[in-house]
């Protein structure tokens, strides 16, 4: 491609509306441009990037036994009101009525379609087991688009559905989806860890993530330095609980109540008393399916809500309005605690709390907090779970050696649902025995776009974006100095060409722009390869032949650079260009 001839409208500046880097970037390299809040248009650059992860993502997928489908954007809402996600989904999902005045909603996944068509084709074991995925639009209402790709309403992704017998053959196709997913990241060139992670609404009762490890990531994951494990935050348990510990041997000192005026937050509690934050118990109000609950952490903890919705067994769990908290402690937030509560509610402190002696707690008053709480003598000792987030203090919990805590964006999901849609929706076969069972489901999702999107988070530097070779829009591009100059036209000619002819996509600079121009869009656009033609063509007949990436540079004879591309294109993709 020349670049005369492309549409690739750069920009100098970044744009105010960015926030991430890649958002930034894809705009200014002009990969995309906004047309409403959380919905882009890919300009070809950017397209040609989604192609490339498209086809990575299509090729795997065919590999793992996959076979590939479309289905409509589109969807009724009995579908929906069949699973009851109608109601239960929440304002993400998309609800209108057409001209029948029947109501429909734009698909933000296709659970419901997919089940829907299996239901109505396959009869018998024999046709098991099935994988039908497809690449396509999906729309999620989000109340708080942002992020560029990362995080819109319209986005590009491949969700694949599987269909099994029973559990165990669900594990053979799960472990393959597993192994898929970890190619196509392998061959995007990404750093990427696959995480242990949360179902959410999506349901099932198994699930990983595939984290692109980038430190601007919105998730938290906790990865073994030792071992092979790692988990989304979320979900990571906590194996040093504590709770087979001794309380400390110190006397259990006089309850006293203190003045606190203002202070709510621990740190400033901490302060005021001169104790050390572990030393606090943060006292949590919570509505867990519409009912009040007290969860307990200590002070230098966080609570995992996550990981108290499981174990209340609940689908909604949201902090309690002040009117709630006054009900339950007759005070204000900031000053909640387990003694002296106004009414009885269910109460769960983490295993953190159990063994604390003379610690401090709001006194359920304004301004006020309690010092040298102790269980048993000022308050029962409530049920305990493990409802904090891990830290780096605390070991694996697959081989109890040290655990990091990294940055990570989510590109990928893959569930086990079992019989949650399939029972729901009617979607049985019958068995070897004649029996009608229900169709055993797994559900896996991989944001195209948001791949894009991720490359450049990890790969970019103060001057542009560093695409990794497998992906990028163009593998080389080169860079004529003067198009004026008619022997440095002709080398650049010859050059493209001859790229051309080993099948490397290539961008022929042929703009009439200045050499510094050229220099900050190449390294904007982050193409891998730069082949620069100046006045060396005209010295000694030599290009220079510069990588983006490392930033390393070498001289070499015109008619030797297009083989020596071949072979550095050859060597950052696993020796081909594509996985055959």
């Amino acid at each position: 491609m020349r670049y005369s001839k492309f549409f690739l409208p750069t920009l100098k500046e970044v744009p105010s509306e960015a926030e991430v880097v890649s958002h930034k970037l894809m705009l200014r390299a002009g990969m995309i441009r906004k047309l409403a809040s959380g919905i882009y248009s890919y300009l070809p650059y950017g397209l040609k990037a989604l192609r490339k992860v498209e086809q990575i993502v299509r090729e795997e997928m065919n590999r793992a036994d996959a076979q590939e489908v479309l289905l409509p954007m589109v969807q009724p809402a009995e579908l929906w009101k069949e699973t009851g996600r109608w109601e239960k989904y929440g304002r993400e999902l998309l609800r209108f009525k057409d001209r029948h005045d029947r109501e429909c909603c734009l698909g933000p996944t296709h659970e419901e379609v997919i089940t829907d068509l299996v239901r109505r084709e396959v009869r018998s074991y024999r046709d098991l087991p099935l994988n039908l995925y497809q690449i396509q639009t999906k729309f999620r209402d989000e109340i708080r688009p942002r992020f560029g790709l990362m995080r819109g309403r319209e986005f590009v992704m491949k969700d694949a559905y599987s269909f099994d017998v029973d559990e165990e053959a669900l594990d053979v196709t799960y472990r393959k989806m597993f192994d898929a997913y970890c190619h196509i990241f392998e061959r995007c060139g990404l750093d990427f860890r696959p995480v242990e992670a949360d179902t959410g609404t999506i349901g099932g009762h198994a699930s990983h993530e595939f984290m692109v490890i980038a430190d601007t990531g919105e998730d938290t994951i906790a990865c073994c330095t030792k071992c092979s494990y790692a988990a989304n935050v979320e979900l990571a348990p906590v194996v040093n609980r504590g709770e087979n510990l001794e309380l400390p041997s110190e006397s259990e000192e006089p309850l006293k109540k203190v003045s606190t005026v203002g202070m709510k937050r621990v740190e400033e509690v901490a302060s005021c008393l001169k104790v050390k934050p572990d030393r606090l118990v943060k006292t949590l109000i919570f509505m867990a399916d519409g009912k009040p609950v007290i969860a307990l952490v200590r002070g230098d903890y966080d609570l995992n809500e996550i990981k108290l919705a499981r174990y209340l067994g609940v689908e909604n769990l949201e902090l309690a309005d002040e009117e709630t908290i006054r009900h339950v402690t007759g005070a204000p937030s900031g000053f909640s605690g387990p003694v002296g509560l106004k009414e009885r509610v269910r109460m769960v402190a983490d295993y953190s709390v159990a063994s604390l002696k003379n610690f401090v707690t709001g006194a359920n008053e304004e301004d006020a907090h309690l010092v040298n709480v102790n269980w048993g003598r000022d308050a029962e000792l409530p049920e305990l779970a493990d409802i904090r987030t891990i830290t780096e203090k605390d070991p694996c919990p697959k081989c109890g050696g040290l655990i990091e805590l990294k940055r990570g964006i989510e590109v990928g999901h893959i569930f086990k649902l079992g019989t949650k849609y399939s029972e729901k929706l009617g979607a049985f076969f019958l068995d070897s025995k004649g029996r009608e069972r229900p169709l055993v489901m797994g559900c896996y999702g991989i944001g195209v776009g948001r791949t894009v999107a991720a490359a450049i988070e990890q790969n970019h530097d103060d001057k542009g974006i560093i695409f990794p070779v497998p992906i990028a829009p163009f593998q080389c591009i080169i860079s004529v100095m003067n198009i004026k100059d008619e022997e440095m036209m002709q080398a650049g000619e010859v050059l493209y060409g001859d790229l051309l002819s080993l099948d490397i996509e290539t961008l022929l600079d042929d703009r009439k722009e200045r050499a510094g121009v050229k220099f900050k869009d190449a390294e904007l656009l982050g193409i891998p390869l730069q082949i620069i033609v100046g006045k060396r063509i005209k010295e000694d007949g030599s290009v220079e032949l510069c990588e983006r990436a490392s930033g390393r540079k070498e001289v070499l004879k015109a008619k030797e650079a297009p083989t020596a591309v071949k072979e550095r294109i050859k060597h950052a993709t696993g020796g081909a260009c594509t996985r055959q």
